[in-house]
């Protein structure tokens, strides 16, 4: 039968697909236009697991913030290039996920990946839908909610780096400086209590065997060896703790001096940065270019 412009249409604003795939699906179904976007969804479902295996280190993140403030999701989503990632509808989905996230509150990312979007789609279906259009590996690789008894302060720099802090006390103005020294200064450990025992037991065993080493320490009684380490110890937890860091807009004092002054504290924080911890391929353009040339 005849395939109608109208129904090319309609399947393709529906599956987002090519125009010509969406002609052959509805000519392979006799024009039946939900049989021709389940054919659709199952083409898309196959591109997608082609493409599963690609590393996907660019993206996005967002943070998505309740009306009262009072809670936040913050969500990583990521493409191969940072090309997509400034594409409309990729940005789109990774904004309808965080929505998705903060309205839903799922226990875990299978959870968020079953949650149904305002389309009435999952959150998996869409995304994979959307590497058959846009032809990339997309994944949505972690989550966050966080929730405070007090509005949470919130920064986002640009879409690669978004941060949440739980501030208790404090005004506004506190709690977004905070939140950009987070973007900035990137501590581990919101306090030296939270530094597992055993990174600091290791740390420890550098400090001693770089002190056993220092002329500075040659002759010196036990004791101011000892001081010597235990200074060491005390600069590496303020270098990773944010309580312990000098304040950015301030490195005469530390954070945790500023939060004494205003008579408040940090509950928790959450920072996401696109890409953290992804090992991505290096790629030399010119031999990439040569061995295409080779192929040829």
């Amino acid at each position: 039968m005849a395939v109608t412009a109208e129904a090319v249409k309609a399947l393709r604003e529906r599956t987002g697909a090519g125009m010509m795939e969406c002609k052959k699906a509805l000519v392979e179904t006799n024009g039946d236009l939900e049989a021709a976007a389940e054919i659709m969804r199952k083409s898309g479902l196959a591109k997608a697991d082609k493409k599963a295996g690609r590393v996907a280190a660019e993206g996005v993140v967002v943070v998505e913030r309740s009306v009262d403030g009072k809670q936040a999701a913050v969500v990583e989503v990521n493409s191969e290039t940072d090309f997509v990632a400034r594409e409309k509808d990729f940005q789109g989905f990774a904004a309808d996920v965080a929505r998705a996230a903060l309205a839903m509150q799922p226990a875990d990312l299978d959870a968020l990946l079953a949650t149904r979007l305002a389309s009435g789609k999952t959150v998996e279906e869409t995304r994979r839908e959307l590497i058959a259009r846009i032809g990339e590996n997309i994944g949505v690789r972690r989550f966050e909610i966080i929730r405070s008894d007090a509005p949470l302060a919130t920064y986002s720099h640009g879409t690669r780096i978004g941060v949440v802090v739980a501030l208790l006390g404090g005004d506004e103005a506190l709690g977004r400086d905070l939140a950009m020294h987070v973007a900035a200064i990137n501590p581990m450990y919101l306090s030296a209590d939270e530094v597992p025992a055993d990174q600091v037991a290791k740390e420890k065993e550098i400090f001693v065997a770089q002190v056993a080493q220092d002329p500075k320490a040659a002759g010196k009684p036990a004791e101011i060896v000892v001081k010597m380490v235990e200074g060491k110890i005390r600069k590496f937890l303020g270098e990773i703790t944010l309580l312990g860091q000098p304040f950015v807009k301030d490195d005469k004092q530390a954070v945790g001096d500023v939060l004494k002054k205003a008579n408040a504290r940090v509950a928790r924080f959450v920072r996401f940065e696109v890409g953290a911890g992804i090992e991505k391929k290096q790629e030399n353009f010119a031999e990439e270019v040569a061995a295409a040339v080779r192929g040829s």
